[in-house]
């Protein structure tokens, strides 16, 4: 397995990856975090994310072989075995190891406690439904903790194999077509912008893919 690789999801708008739970008294969907206060995107849903638009970038393609192959390769075929899972592994979406390391360091010396750490990382979010007169509907506040726009969180990416400049460059292209992640991410919700170890290796290889569909 060569470990060689990093995804970058810099946050554009506030987003909850949510662990399917609330605080009692407080919230009613808590954001998934660490031990030490530090909210984190599960990599097993960021792979299904990555899938999902590796999907839809075939689909437009009206299922050309080539990169159906390269799809399968990368992230298997659904519904198969362990010999047909992919080759690719994606680590859970954190913030850097340098950070986390030193804010760890200073909760071992009780300078900071981890309620610290997410509070200054999140903020909360309520809503409520409106009716037709335009007044909120009774008992429907909601509140959830987000993420802050402006940070940026990083996952590991490993292969089973060295991946193909094919598959590498439809790679880049699944990940540049991820736009939004966690809850309500389909009404616009956890905006980012995701790339492939940095900005210019992006480019590069989603520029030769874009020469190769052509």
């Amino acid at each position: 397995m060569t470990l060689n690789r990093t995804l970058t999801l810099t946050i554009k708008s506030a987003a909850t990856f949510g662990r399917g739970d609330g605080v009692a008294g407080l919230i009613d969907r808590e954001i998934e975090h660490d031990l030490a206060g530090f909210p984190f995107l599960r990599g097993k849903t960021l792979k299904g994310l990555l899938a999902e638009s590796a999907e839809n970038i075939v689909f437009a393609l009206k299922d050309v072989q080539e990169w159906r192959d390269a799809k399968n390769a990368l992230f298997g075929l659904g519904g198969a075995g362990l010999k047909e899972r992919g080759i690719l592994h994606v680590g859970d979406a954190q913030f850097p190891s340098a950070l986390r390391a030193e804010v760890s360091k200073a909760i071992d010396k009780k300078e900071l406690i981890p309620e610290d750490v997410l509070f200054s990382l999140a903020g909360i979010r309520r809503q409520t439904s409106i009716n037709e007169n335009g007044a909120p509907d009774h008992a429907t506040l909601r509140s959830m903790r987000v993420l802050l726009p402006g940070v940026t969180l990083e996952a590991s990416l490993s292969f089973d194999r060295e991946p193909s400049e094919t598959e590498l460059q439809f790679l880049a292209a699944a990940i540049l077509d991820l736009r939004h992640a966690g809850t309500g991410r389909n009404r616009g919700r956890g905006w980012l912008q995701a790339e492939l170890d940095d900005a210019s290796t992006t480019q590069k290889l989603f520029q030769a893919f874009g020469e190769a569909i052509q």
